[in-house]
């Protein structure tokens, strides 16, 4: 059943309950529209398991149904970071019910989390990396062009954006060659997720210094530093490209949509998806880009704290996946080079 149709169904007092949280998440604690969406709809899932064993309000929950409720997911085949994140998403509602008076004591305080098993990143070696954000955007763009009428209808995404087309031809290469180039080089030259990069506004990038400022999650501030090819790709797009796009809508948006809107997650997907087609290099994402970008860092000796920094991550066990990305290289590097390996 889906959640929509779940919260629909809820007794009034849950639903209230739901939503308010909901609310609470969005503006109190300022989370991504991704992270408020997903915690909701596990609280729903959770009201709506209570309801179907006779409980109408938030405090009628105990520790025993809560437990039955995750025990009830894991057993139609959820994943272990799936659990996780449920369990999160429990203990953040009950902690915020206790808090606002809607129950007696934080039940989902003695939820205990369960361990995911976190696989390794996907990382590019640094000469791909760089073989993809220098990919000529005119061969990608035809290549996505073609196999999009091999394939059939475009997308929403690609219609909204005219994959495939030379929109505003200036010299030297399209108005949106010219911004493809600029989002990558500063994908891989920040490592910011894609939500971010999408968010950026003109004002947030210091073109004398070569730093972006970045508003992570939880709305959290955070400055980041780029190198001269991205502030050249970011130079000849704002002088040359964007110009060119902008539209009653832009306001101060960074990187433009082909119909002048801000550019949209499922458009820098397609093209980092593109641009690794072109390279020769398997499916790539943003988040790979990051993932890179952050091994890179490493590799060449940037504090760990540092990085942590760069990447917004709250905890440094976030970051310290990549330092096991970094062994694993070196041990193959010396698995395949040592005479004694």
């Amino acid at each position: 059943m889906r959640i929509r149709e779940m919260h629909e169904r809820l007794p009034p007092g849950l639903r209230e309950a739901v939503d308010e949280f909901s609310r609470h998440l969005a503006v109190v604690e300022g989370r991504s529209e991704h992270t408020v969406r997903a915690y909701t709809g596990d609280v729903v899932s959770l009201l709506d398991h209570a309801a179907y064993e006779g409980r109408s309000s938030v405090a009628e929950l105990d520790i025993t149904l809560l437990r039955g409720w995750l025990a009830a997911r894991m057993g139609s085949g959820a994943a272990r970071t799936s659990q996780a994140r449920r369990a999160a998403s429990v203990r953040a509602f009950t902690g915020w019910a206790h808090r606002t008076g809607r129950t007696p004591t934080d039940v989902g305080a003695q939820l205990a989390t369960p361990r995911a098993h976190r696989n390794l990143p996907t990382v590019l070696r640094a000469d791909q990396a760089a073989t993809l954000v220098t990919a000529s955007p005119r061969s990608y763009r035809s290549a996505t062009a073609e196999s999009r009428n091999n394939a059939g209808c475009p997308s929403d995404a690609e219609r909204a954006d005219g994959a495939g087309s030379g929109r505003g031809g200036i010299g030297g290469g399209s108005v949106l060659e010219v911004r493809d180039r600029a989002v990558l080089e500063l994908l891989y030259a920040t490592g910011i997720r894609v939500s971010e990069l999408c968010n950026l506004d003109r004002s947030d990038v210091d073109h004398a210094r070569q730093v972006v400022r970045v508003f992570g999650k939880g709305a959290k501030e955070r400055a980041v530093p780029f190198g001269h090819p991205a502030r050249r790709a970011l130079d000849d797009w704002l002088r040359r490209g964007r110009p060119e796009l902008v539209a009653r809508g832009s306001r101060d948006a960074l990187f433009l949509g082909v119909k002048g809107g801000r550019l949209q997650p499922t458009v820098v997907r397609r093209i980092v998806a593109g641009a690794a087609r072109a390279a020769g290099l398997p499916h790539t994402r943003p988040h790979d880009l990051r993932h890179s970008a952050a091994t890179h860092l490493l590799d060449g000796g940037a504090d760990l704290r540092a990085v942590q920094e760069l990447l917004g991550h709250s905890s440094l066990a976030s970051t310290q996946i990549y330092t096991h990305v970094s062994t694993e290289r070196l041990r193959t590097a010396f698995n395949q080079a040592h005479p004694r390996a």
